[in-house]
C-alpha cells in the first residue's frame, strides 16, 4: 500500500510531459518513479494517434490505458488492446470536401486505421510530421479510405476560427473541433474529447473523479482539466488555458510533472 493508491495522474504529451527539446525531462521521470512507487496510476491523453504515439510510449512509466487521437480512442499498451475506438460521421469525406472548397488555403490530415492521408500538404503539415516522426500519403479527399478516426485542419489561427464556424454552421452536431495548438484544429466525433475519454477511463479503473489530477497546455486539454481535482498547466501553456483558470506551474522544459508530484506529496503525506 502506498500513499498514492487509488489516484490517477493524466498528462498531455507534447509540450507538457514531452518538452521542447523532444525529450522527457529527467525530473519528470524521477517524479513518476516516486508516484508509481507509492501506488499511483499514470497515463497520457494525447492528440497523437496510435501510430504517432506508439514509438514514444516507452519513454515514460505508463501504467494505465492511454487516451489517443484527442479523445477518439483508449488503448492499453500493456496488453496491446484497443479498448475504445470512435469514428467520424460517415458524411465526413463530403463535409470536408465542401470545407476545403469553401476555404482553399486549408490543409487536411485524415486518419484511417494506422494510415495518415493528407490533402494540400503545406509547411504546417511537414512540421507536424517531423515532430511526430512519421510519414503520410497525399490523396484527394474522395480517394482517402474511410471511416476516419479523426481529422486535423491546418492553417493560421484566425483562418481556423473561420473553419470551425463553417463546420458549426454547415455540419451542426456532427463534430468536436478544438485547437491542439494555434495551427491545428482537431476534429473528432461529437462528444469525443479528452475529457470524455478520461471520464470513461475513470470508470474502467474504478477511480472516483476526486482522485483524478490532470495537466495540459492547450485548449484541447481543458475538457479533461475540468474533471481534475486540481487542473494543472505548464508555464508555456496557451493563453486560453491561463484565462480558463488552470493552476500554472513551471515550464515543460523544467519538468512540470515534478512540480505536480511535489505538490501531491504535500497533499498526501505519509
Amino acid at each position: 500500500m502506498g500513499k498514492f493508491d487509488g489516484l490517477l495522474l493524466v498528462s498531455d504529451f507534447d509540450d507538457t510531459l514531452y518538452d521542447s527539446h523532444h525529450r522527457i525531462p529527467p525530473r519528470n521521470l524521477d517524479a513518476l518513479g516516486r508516484w508509481i512507487g507509492q501506488g499511483g496510476r499514470f497515463t497520457v491523453a494525447t492528440g497523437r494517434a496510435h501510430r504517432t504515439f506508439a514509438p514514444y510510449v516507452h519513454l515514460a512509466p505508463i501504467n494505465a490505458p492511454v487516451v489517443l487521437s484527442n479523445g477518439s480512442a483508449i488503448y492499453d499498451f500493456q496488453t496491446e488492446t484497443m479498448l475504445v475506438q470512435t469514428l467520424l460521421d460517415d458524411r465526413a469525406p463530403a463535409d470536408f470536401q465542401a470545407l476545403m472548397a469553401a476555404m482553399p488555403s486549408l490543409g487536411l490530415e485524415t486518419y484511417h486505421g494506422e494510415d495518415i492521408y493528407v490533402y494540400r500538404p503545406n509547411a504546417i503539415t511537414d512540421a507536424h510530421m517531423r515532430k511526430v516522426g512519421t510519414d503520410y500519403e497525399v490523396r484527394d479527399i474522395p480517394d482517402m479510405p474511410a471511416p476516419w478516426t479523426k481529422a486535423i485542419v491546418q492553417q493560421e489561427y484566425d483562418v481556423l476560427l473561420r473553419a470551425r464556424e463553417w463546420l458549426e454552421q454547415h455540419c451542426p452536431g456532427r463534430y468536436e473541433a478544438v485547437f491542439s495548438n494555434r495551427f491545428y484544429l482537431e476534429i473528432t466525433h461529437r462528444g469525443c474529447t479528452k475529457g470524455g475519454m478520461v471520464a470513461r477511463l475513470l470508470e474502467m479503473l474504478h477511480i472516483p473523479r476526486e482522485n483524478l489530477y490532470c495537466v495540459g497546455d492547450n485548449q484541447n486539454d481543458i475538457p479533461m482539466m475540468a474533471l481534475s481535482a486540481i487542473p494543472f498547466a505548464p508555464a508555456n501553456c496557451a493563453q486560453e488555458v491561463k484565462d480558463w483558470g488552470a493552476t500554472i506551474l513551471c515550464h515543460c522544459d523544467d519538468g512540470v510533472i515534478g512540480d505536480i508530484v511535489e505538490r501531491l506529496e504535500q497533499i498526501y503525506p505519509d
